[in-house]
Protein backbone atom coordinates (compact mmCIF):
# COMPACT_ATOMS: atom_id res chain seq x y z
CA UNK A 1 0.00 0.00 0.00
CA UNK A 2 0.90 3.98 -0.72
CA UNK A 3 -0.21 6.41 1.28
CA UNK A 4 -0.52 10.50 0.97
CA UNK A 5 -1.45 11.93 3.83
CA UNK A 6 -2.56 15.15 4.26
CA UNK A 7 -0.03 16.10 1.64
CA UNK A 8 0.70 19.69 0.67
CA UNK A 9 2.82 21.01 -2.19
CA UNK A 10 3.08 24.67 -3.36
CA UNK A 11 5.41 26.44 -6.05
CA UNK A 12 6.04 29.88 -5.25
CA UNK A 13 2.91 31.08 -4.53
CA UNK A 14 0.72 28.86 -6.50
CA UNK A 15 -1.18 26.15 -3.60
CA UNK A 16 -1.11 22.91 -5.94
CA UNK A 17 -2.00 20.14 -3.66
CA UNK A 18 -3.81 21.20 -1.05
CA UNK A 19 -4.04 19.18 2.15
CA UNK A 20 -4.61 15.46 0.25
CA UNK A 21 -5.03 12.13 2.19
CA UNK A 22 -5.56 8.99 -0.03
CA UNK A 23 -4.73 5.40 -0.13
CA UNK A 24 -3.79 3.10 -2.74
CA UNK A 25 -4.14 -0.48 -2.30
CA UNK A 26 -1.92 -3.26 -3.06
CA UNK A 27 -3.02 -6.06 -5.98
CA UNK A 28 -5.40 -3.48 -7.51
CA UNK A 29 -5.47 -0.61 -10.51
CA UNK A 30 -5.29 3.13 -8.40
CA UNK A 31 -6.60 5.70 -10.95
CA UNK A 32 -6.12 9.35 -10.61
CA UNK A 33 -7.96 11.14 -12.67
CA UNK A 34 -8.48 14.44 -12.99
CA UNK A 35 -8.32 17.46 -15.53
CA UNK A 36 -5.20 19.00 -16.41
CA UNK A 37 -3.45 21.69 -14.05
CA UNK A 38 -5.50 19.80 -11.23
CA UNK A 39 -2.48 18.19 -9.11
CA UNK A 40 -2.64 14.80 -10.25
CA UNK A 41 1.30 14.62 -11.92
CA UNK A 42 1.93 16.58 -9.17
CA UNK A 43 1.31 14.36 -6.48
CA UNK A 44 2.83 11.33 -8.66
CA UNK A 45 6.20 12.74 -8.63
CA UNK A 46 5.58 13.68 -5.02
CA UNK A 47 5.43 10.01 -4.63
CA UNK A 48 7.98 9.06 -5.97
CA UNK A 49 9.96 11.79 -4.77
CA UNK A 50 10.78 13.54 -7.60
CA UNK A 51 9.13 16.61 -5.50
CA UNK A 52 9.78 17.27 -2.11
CA UNK A 53 6.40 17.80 -0.19
CA UNK A 54 5.84 21.19 2.05
CA UNK A 55 4.19 19.10 4.75
CA UNK A 56 2.41 16.22 5.37
CA UNK A 57 3.70 12.50 4.38
CA UNK A 58 4.19 9.82 2.05
CA UNK A 59 4.23 6.15 3.21
CA UNK A 60 4.92 2.34 1.39
CA UNK A 61 3.88 0.09 3.63
CA UNK A 62 4.68 1.24 6.96
CA UNK A 63 7.66 3.35 5.81
CA UNK A 64 7.77 7.24 5.98
CA UNK A 65 9.35 7.50 2.04
CA UNK A 66 8.74 11.75 2.62
CA UNK A 67 11.17 11.83 5.68
CA UNK A 68 13.66 9.58 4.61
CA UNK A 69 17.18 10.15 3.76
CA UNK A 70 18.45 10.30 -0.01
CA UNK A 71 20.40 7.08 0.66
CA UNK A 72 17.26 5.58 2.45
CA UNK A 73 15.00 6.66 -0.57
CA UNK A 74 17.14 4.51 -2.87
CA UNK A 75 16.44 1.45 -1.38
CA UNK A 76 12.41 2.21 -1.64
CA UNK A 77 13.18 3.29 -5.53
CA UNK A 78 14.75 0.02 -6.40
CA UNK A 79 11.54 -1.23 -5.51
CA UNK A 80 9.40 0.83 -8.18
CA UNK A 81 9.00 0.30 -11.64
CA UNK A 82 8.04 3.65 -13.98
CA UNK A 83 6.04 3.42 -16.84
CA UNK A 84 6.09 6.97 -18.32
CA UNK A 85 3.89 8.75 -20.95
CA UNK A 86 5.77 8.31 -23.89
CA UNK A 87 7.26 4.92 -23.17
CA UNK A 88 11.14 7.20 -22.53
CA UNK A 89 13.28 4.27 -23.90
CA UNK A 90 16.11 4.86 -25.23
CA UNK A 91 16.45 5.26 -28.66
CA UNK A 92 20.58 4.40 -29.43
CA UNK A 93 19.63 1.28 -27.43
CA UNK A 94 18.53 -1.98 -28.97
CA UNK A 95 15.15 -3.45 -27.16
CA UNK A 96 17.10 -5.57 -25.10
CA UNK A 97 19.59 -2.78 -24.00
CA UNK A 98 16.72 -1.28 -22.68
CA UNK A 99 15.12 -3.62 -20.20
CA UNK A 100 19.24 -4.20 -19.01
CA UNK A 101 20.09 -0.55 -18.43
CA UNK A 102 18.16 -0.81 -15.08
CA UNK A 103 19.11 -4.02 -13.57
CA UNK A 104 22.88 -3.64 -14.74
CA UNK A 105 22.38 -0.30 -12.68
CA UNK A 106 20.90 -1.88 -9.22
CA UNK A 107 22.06 -5.50 -9.73
CA UNK A 108 24.88 -7.65 -10.02
CA UNK A 109 23.41 -10.23 -11.89
CA UNK A 110 25.70 -11.84 -14.88
CA UNK A 111 24.87 -10.84 -18.08
CA UNK A 112 23.47 -14.31 -18.96
CA UNK A 113 20.73 -13.49 -16.06
CA UNK A 114 19.91 -10.20 -16.99
CA UNK A 115 19.20 -11.14 -20.85
CA UNK A 116 17.82 -13.82 -19.47
CA UNK A 117 15.22 -11.71 -17.64
CA UNK A 118 14.55 -9.42 -20.35
CA UNK A 119 13.40 -12.67 -22.16
CA UNK A 120 11.26 -13.56 -20.11
CA UNK A 121 9.74 -9.63 -19.71
CA UNK A 122 9.81 -9.67 -23.09
CA UNK A 123 7.20 -12.73 -23.20
CA UNK A 124 5.21 -11.72 -20.93
CA UNK A 125 4.30 -8.47 -22.14
CA UNK A 126 3.51 -11.23 -25.63
CA UNK A 127 6.77 -9.85 -27.46
CA UNK A 128 9.54 -12.21 -28.62
CA UNK A 129 12.16 -11.86 -31.00
CA UNK A 130 12.39 -7.76 -30.58
CA UNK A 131 15.15 -8.00 -28.98
CA UNK A 132 17.80 -6.94 -31.57
CA UNK A 133 15.38 -3.92 -32.77
CA UNK A 134 15.91 -0.48 -31.61
CA UNK A 135 12.65 1.64 -30.62
CA UNK A 136 12.07 3.53 -34.55
CA UNK A 137 11.23 0.16 -35.73
CA UNK A 138 8.57 -0.33 -33.28
CA UNK A 139 4.69 0.28 -32.96
CA UNK A 140 3.35 2.64 -30.53
CA UNK A 141 1.79 0.45 -29.11
CA UNK A 142 5.20 -2.01 -28.97
CA UNK A 143 7.00 1.18 -27.75
CA UNK A 144 4.91 0.55 -24.57
CA UNK A 145 4.81 -2.97 -24.20
CA UNK A 146 8.56 -2.81 -24.31
CA UNK A 147 8.58 -0.11 -21.73
CA UNK A 148 6.50 -2.22 -19.44
CA UNK A 149 8.76 -5.09 -19.91
CA UNK A 150 11.56 -3.01 -18.42
CA UNK A 151 9.66 -1.27 -15.84
CA UNK A 152 8.82 -5.29 -14.13
CA UNK A 153 12.70 -6.10 -15.07
CA UNK A 154 13.43 -5.53 -11.40
CA UNK A 155 10.22 -7.21 -10.02
CA UNK A 156 8.98 -4.18 -8.22
CA UNK A 157 6.23 -3.98 -5.78
CA UNK A 158 5.25 -0.84 -6.76
CA UNK A 159 4.31 0.52 -10.39
CA UNK A 160 3.51 3.79 -11.56
CA UNK A 161 2.06 4.96 -15.18
CA UNK A 162 1.85 8.27 -16.20
CA UNK A 163 -0.66 8.81 -19.00
CA UNK A 164 0.13 4.69 -20.39
CA UNK A 165 -2.42 5.10 -23.34
CA UNK A 166 -1.44 8.81 -24.37
CA UNK A 167 -1.13 8.42 -28.48
CA UNK A 168 -2.45 4.95 -28.79
CA UNK A 169 -5.89 3.97 -30.82
CA UNK A 170 -8.67 2.33 -28.55
CA UNK A 171 -7.95 -1.20 -29.26
CA UNK A 172 -4.35 -0.84 -28.40
CA UNK A 173 -4.81 1.07 -25.46
CA UNK A 174 -7.23 -1.47 -24.15
CA UNK A 175 -4.79 -4.15 -24.96
CA UNK A 176 -2.35 -1.79 -22.59
CA UNK A 177 -5.02 -1.69 -19.91
CA UNK A 178 -5.41 -5.13 -19.83
CA UNK A 179 -1.82 -6.11 -19.73
CA UNK A 180 -1.30 -3.63 -16.48
CA UNK A 181 -4.08 -4.89 -14.75
CA UNK A 182 -3.21 -8.58 -15.34
CA UNK A 183 0.77 -8.20 -14.00
CA UNK A 184 -0.73 -5.96 -10.99
CA UNK A 185 -2.71 -9.12 -10.06
CA UNK A 186 -0.12 -11.27 -10.81
CA UNK A 187 2.37 -9.80 -8.98
CA UNK A 188 0.38 -8.34 -6.68
CA UNK A 189 2.03 -4.74 -7.02
CA UNK A 190 0.53 -1.48 -5.99
CA UNK A 191 -0.30 0.29 -9.06
CA UNK A 192 -0.87 3.82 -9.55
CA UNK A 193 -2.20 5.09 -13.00
CA UNK A 194 -2.47 8.58 -14.05
CA UNK A 195 -5.60 8.63 -16.63
CA UNK A 196 -7.61 10.94 -18.63
CA UNK A 197 -9.01 7.68 -20.48
CA UNK A 198 -12.24 7.01 -18.90
CA UNK A 199 -12.93 3.50 -21.13
CA UNK A 200 -9.65 2.81 -18.24
CA UNK A 201 -11.97 4.13 -15.67
CA UNK A 202 -14.52 1.85 -16.82
CA UNK A 203 -12.51 -0.91 -17.48
CA UNK A 204 -9.77 -1.46 -14.55
CA UNK A 205 -10.29 1.07 -12.47
CA UNK A 206 -9.92 -1.07 -8.64
CA UNK A 207 -9.76 2.22 -6.68
CA UNK A 208 -10.00 6.05 -8.06
CA UNK A 209 -8.89 9.19 -6.99
CA UNK A 210 -10.30 12.62 -8.68
CA UNK A 211 -8.24 15.73 -7.92
CA UNK A 212 -9.98 18.95 -8.76
CA UNK A 213 -8.05 22.38 -7.65
CA UNK A 214 -5.30 20.32 -5.77
CA UNK A 215 -7.89 18.88 -3.53
CA UNK A 216 -9.45 15.01 -3.45
CA UNK A 217 -12.81 15.78 -4.38
CA UNK A 218 -14.02 11.97 -4.64
CA UNK A 219 -13.00 8.50 -4.28
CA UNK A 220 -14.85 4.91 -5.38
CA UNK A 221 -14.10 2.88 -8.43
CA UNK A 222 -15.53 1.51 -11.12
CA UNK A 223 -18.77 0.39 -9.98
CA UNK A 224 -19.52 3.53 -8.43
CA UNK A 225 -18.34 6.46 -10.43
CA UNK A 226 -21.15 6.31 -13.01
CA UNK A 227 -23.55 6.68 -10.59
CA UNK A 228 -21.77 9.32 -8.05
CA UNK A 229 -23.99 12.40 -7.22
CA UNK A 230 -20.75 14.63 -7.36
CA UNK A 231 -21.66 17.59 -9.75
CA UNK A 232 -17.88 18.60 -10.65
CA UNK A 233 -17.09 14.68 -11.23
CA UNK A 234 -20.19 13.73 -13.51
CA UNK A 235 -19.18 16.97 -15.58
CA UNK A 236 -15.81 16.00 -15.67
CA UNK A 237 -16.68 12.01 -16.31
CA UNK A 238 -19.26 12.56 -18.96
CA UNK A 239 -17.53 15.60 -20.80
CA UNK A 240 -14.37 13.39 -21.40
CA UNK A 241 -16.73 10.32 -22.22
CA UNK A 242 -18.82 12.19 -24.71
CA UNK A 243 -14.70 13.79 -26.04
CA UNK A 244 -13.75 10.02 -26.51
CA UNK A 245 -16.26 8.87 -28.32
CA UNK A 246 -16.80 11.85 -31.22
CA UNK A 247 -13.23 10.75 -31.40
CA UNK A 248 -13.94 7.84 -32.41
CA UNK A 249 -16.29 8.22 -35.13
Amino acid sequence: MIEAGNVSKSFGDHLVLDGISVKFETGKCNLIIGQSGSGKTVLMKCMVGLYEIDSGKVMYDDRVFSRMSFDEMKVIRQELGMLFQGGALFDSMTVEENIIFPLSMFTDQSPEQKRDRANFCLSRVKLENVNKLYPSELSGGMKKRVAIARAIGMNPKYLFCDEPNSGLDPHTANVIDNLISELTQEYNMTTVINTHDMNSVIEIGDKIAFIHKGKLWWEGDKDTILKSDNEVLNEFVFATELTRKLKQK
